[in-house]
């Protein structure tokens, strides 16, 4: 069953029709004539919130396990495929979704559903112990790459787990942890594939050059006769009171170019007014080089040489906002924080210009269109929007629901939510005898040094 495309008010005149299949597997279609490509997007409801204690990172693994080989795809025979016929491909974990996605030039659609189809209806034939020792061992190297071998490599997942006490479902990070990994066994792998990658635990997109019913065809042809899967449970409640109430803080010394002040904001959910005002708030705040926090810290007190502060939005529990300052020279850290609770407690007391609106409306307005005006970003929204709030639609209207925020209502949330009793904090200290240390009890040291080291900070 599906339902005609008629562009709705604020769409930018980009339209989207719906399709549900008998086994339940939602279908969205956007039709785009302009380039000769297509862009498949596959959004699991599965995230990481979905992991149970003892199995963290199992989402994630199992995103690797669906490119290691299917009944009829053997070994990396999907991104063989892919490649060879011109296209991209790639997927990846949050804590909300899984999600692969293909760009193929038009006369490769059908390849590429076929593709998909096959590994949700029969990846079980082809998953072994090898391929899962194979996959686990990749994924370890990722996080020591990526996480633990790396200067603040660490600070998502420390800052996260301040941020979500124990036990809430956001607590860890999709990358998981060693042993978790080192723990999960094929059985768990199957269980895992059996409830989550079922037709009706999924959305697929199909956005560019298509013809609508050729490609519905295809879709009914290749994923119509997989079976439904009814185990899943919800996630678990992850709802939390709107302001922390108290500041939470952890200090870590290791080796890094600089002295560092990153802390998470509790921030109101994904989808909802407060969260658009929200994310005003924080470009004004820390989005850019015009931002205030840049001003502030990096141009005039020249005490970082870095500052930004963004949004992490979450439709399962309270969004982030991430704020990250690196510091410069010998500043010390309680500097920094001093600079930045002025700057947030100047900015709930007076609120936003009238030029900071529209300079960072502008740049929502930008980012957003940049998003939907190409064939992978227009389908992954349309999955996000569909997965996490029921309805694909909302994808191409919401750039105007962010024009449509009022300066009250940013100067609102960051007088609520900006507070040093509604975050948690990391500070990160050089350890003694680094290069970054060195440079804070020494006077001697030539222009050429500091300007090395503030090379290094900056990287």
């Amino acid at each position: 069953m599906g339902h005609t495309a008629t562009a709705q008010a604020g769409s930018g005149g980009l339209t989207a029709t719906e399709h549900r299949l008998a086994n339940g597997l939602r279908v969205v279609l956007s039709e785009d004539h302009l380039t000769p490509v297509a862009a498949v997007c596959l959004w699991y409801d599965v995230g990481s919130r979905h992991e149970v204690k003892g199995r963290t990172g199992l989402a994630h693994l199992f995103e690797h396990l669906m490119f290691q080989g299917s009944a009829s795809v053997p070994g990396n025979g999907h991104f063989e495929l892919v490649q060879g016929a011109g296209g991209s491909l790639n997927g990846t974990t949050s804590f909300e979704r899984t999600n692969y996605f293909e760009t193929m030039p038009t006369h490769q659609l059908e390849l590429a559903l076929w593709l998909e189809a096959d590994r949700m209806g029969s990846l079980l034939a082809a998953l072994d112990d090898e391929s899962m020792e194979n996959q686990r061992d990749v994924v370890k190297n990722e996080r020591r790459q990526r996480y633990d071998n790396v200067p603040y490599g660490t600070a998502f997942e420390k800052l996260t787990a301040l941020a979500y006490p124990e036990g809430h479902p956001y607590h860890h990070t999709p990358i998981g942890s060693m042993a978790d990994l080192d723990a999960a066994s094929l059985e768990d792998a199957r269980d895992f594939f059996r409830t989550y990658y079922a037709p009706n635990n999924a959305v697929l997109s199909v956005v560019g050059d298509i013809d609508p019913e050729r490609t519905l065809a295809w879709i009914e042809k290749y994923f119509g006769t997989i079976p439904s899967h009814d185990g899943k449970q919800p996630p678990r409640d992850g709802s939390l009171p709107e302001v922390i109430g108290a500041q939470l803080r952890e200090e870590i010394v290791e080796e890094v170019p600089a002295r560092a002040l990153m802390a998470a904001y509790r921030l109101p959910h994904d989808g909802t007014r407060e969260c658009d005002a929200a994310d005003v708030a924080l470009t004004v705040l820390g989005g850019g080089e015009s931002s205030r926090l840049h001003n502030r810290l990096v141009r005039r007190d020249q005490t970082a040489v870095a500052a930004g502060f963004g949004m992490l939005r979450l439709a399962g529990a309270p969004s982030l906002g991430w704020l990250d300052v690196k510091t410069s020279g010998g500043v010390e850290v309680p500097d920094i924080e001093s600079a930045v609770d002025e700057e947030l407690a100047r900015f709930a007391a007076e609120g936003p210009t009238a030029e900071e609106m529209e300079r960072a409306q502008a740049q929502l307005e930008r980012e957003w269109l940049d998003r939907l005006s190409t064939v992978a970003g227009r389908a992954d929204e349309l999955c996000r929007f569909a997965v996490l709030f029921g309805d694909p639609q909302l994808a191409l209207t919401a750039v105007q629901r962010v024009l449509d925020i009022t300066a009250e209502e940013v100067q609102a949330v960051a007088a609520a939510r900006l507070r040093p009793d509604n975050r948690a904090v990391l500070v990160y200290e050089p350890l003694a005898g680094s290069d970054a240390d060195e440079s804070d009890e020494s006077d001697e040291s030539d222009e050429s040094d500091e300007s090395n080291e503030n090379e290094g900070a900056e990287q």
